[in-house]
């Protein structure tokens, strides 16, 4: 099933990859959770999942509690009313200031719809800044969302970093990382997904919390960019390469095939 949720580096286009590298286990644990392709499309008996942005959990957890009616009162938001680019920006002001979590949570999947690219992106003051997409009409995702709350009466979901849920990772887990892309080049560098940055140090980190799982038997496996960087950060763990189609891009001359890479710690 495809996530409900338009997201840069959606995994669902390569689940197949990194299904035949996830290995059984009780509790899949993912501290990136993003869109949640991998959490839809494998078969756990439990997961534990976070992000480190906050509006994206209260969404899930919303949905998972509330189920029908939550979807009902998202759905409320997608009339062709809204669909202007002068209602567009209003609702984005009104979730940047709104104290009510349940309106800000369902104004997240309208603007995910309504935005340029379901472009994720804040900026340093921590407002959703990514412009209106013009888009003829935006696609309600109501039995994609019906499918997440069915799977998620097996989820526990937190907002929390990566460190502080890997280090929740217990024997018998699994670990799968989605975390920030190395950058291609100087100028592809994105670390707009959340106010907090996540560089060099902050990869570095990460492989050190998946050596040190690993050594106490709890595999852990990284997707990334497959760069220099990342060969070299990644030398101790089985690697699998491949190339991925790119869509993110507003040039349809850039959005080319790009080098990834599973990083397998076990």
């Amino acid at each position: 099933m495809k996530p409900f949720l338009k997201w840069a580096g959606n995994k669902y286009q390569i689940i197949e990859r990194i299904s035949a590298a996830l290995p059984a286990g009780k509790r899949l644990v993912e501290p990136f959770l993003g869109s949640a392709a991998v959490f839809l499309n494998t078969h756990y008996s439990a997961y534990l999942l976070a992000d480190i942005n906050a509006d994206l959990i209260a969404l899930y957890q919303y949905l998972q509690t509330e189920g029908q009616c939550f979807i009902d009162y998202c759905r409320s938001f997608f009339d062709p009313a809204y669909n202007t680019e002068a209602t567009f920006y209003q609702q984005r002001h009104l979730f940047n200031a709104t104290q009510d979590l349940r309106l800000k949570a369902a104004l997240f999947i309208y603007l995910n719809k309504h935005c340029f690219n379901g472009l994720c992106r804040y900026n340093s003051s921590g407002n959703f800044n990514t412009p209106f997409g013009k888009s003829a009409k935006p696609y309600f995702p109501e039995k994609e969302m019906v499918y997440f709350q069915k799977m998620a009466a097996k989820a526990s979901f937190s907002h929390a970093d990566f460190i502080t849920t890997m280090r929740a990772a217990r024997s018998g887990d699994i670990v799968y990382c989605d975390p920030p892309y190395v950058p291609l080049s100087s100028t592809a560098n994105f670390t707009g997904y959340s106010t907090n940055g996540f560089g060099i140090n902050e990869q570095l980190q990460l492989v050190g919390l998946a050596e040190a799982l690993a050594d106490q038997g709890i595999p852990v496996i990284i997707s990334n960019h497959e760069t220099e960087f990342t060969r070299h950060a990644y030398r101790n763990a089985k690697i699998i390469s491949f190339e991925v189609q790119r869509y993110i891009s507003s040039k349809g001359d850039q959005r080319n095939k790009v080098a990834e890479l599973l990083a397998i710690f076990s």
